[in-house]
């Protein structure tokens, strides 16, 4: 099919199961269902016509993989998203916990002539201002802060949950990708890393299971994906 053909919510769809598949978690419904936070019927729904217009395989576990259409529309939305997002962040001075909506309601329309723009407007950014690669295929393995035992060094790589009320709640605790610092506290009820000049920066500790970094020393490499990220009233998936 041509790219004209996908919908905006076949695009959401294949950008949820790129994120999947970009951070080597299962893709399957059940995992779409709780990365979009969605019912299981309507994902069962859409991901029939996602097989049916020929952008993934289900195999007889129900489990998902991409064909060849797929993979390339996905990373396309994708990468589309990310510039966006650098693009209004540095350029059009949007703050970071603000501009995943924006890219959201902007990338299905945007032109491959825009889109260079674009790319020549952002220089050498390798990233979105939440840490994901514009390149797709060139993200660096991660671990959950949560996981970081007391006193090792970390650097945030990125957030991999980028709900927006997440955002404003990690813009607003202080944390963002390229920080560095020491890890001060891991407990039940959070978790902070101190900076080089003294001051701590801390979250709860479900939402640090969603924040990546690099770690020395590290636990071994993984992603997680809660079945419930509480800040205080609201559920938040990917």
């Amino acid at each position: 099919m041509s790219s004209e053909t996908v919908t905006v919510a076949e695009e959401e769809y294949l950008q949820t199961l790129f994120w999947l598949f970009e951070a080597g978690l299962p893709m399957t419904g059940a995992n779409i269902a709780r990365a979009m936070q969605l019912s299981a019927p309507t994902v069962h729904e859409m991901v029939g016509r996602l097989e049916r217009d020929g952008y993934i395989t289900r195999s007889a576990s129900k489990a998902i993989s991409f064909t060849d259409s797929g993979l390339e529309h996905a990373k396309a939305i994708v990468s589309r998203h990310r510039l966006i997002e650098r693009y209004l962040t540095d350029v059009v001075g949007v703050p970071w916990d603000d501009v995943h909506e924006e890219a959201e309601r902007l990338e299905h329309a945007m032109s491959p002539r825009f889109e260079a723009y674009i790319k020549r407007a952002i220089g050498d950014s390798k990233t979105c201002p939440h840490g994901h690669p514009i390149e797709v295929g060139t993200r660096v393995d991660g671990v959950p802060l949560a996981d970081v035992e007391l006193g090792a060094k970390v650097r945030i790589l990125r957030f991999e949950n980028e709900a927006e009320d997440l955002l404003h709640y990690l813009m607003a605790s202080g944390l963002e990708p390229g920080l560095e610092g020491t890890m001060a506290i891991n407990d039940d009820d959070e978790v902070a890393i101190e900076l080089p000049d003294g001051t701590r920066r801390s979250v709860t500790p479900s939402v640090g299971a969603t924040v990546s970094v690099v770690a020395d020393p590290s636990p071994p490499p993984r992603v997680t994906l809660p079945e419930a990220l509480v800040l205080g009233k609201d559920r938040y998936g990917r």
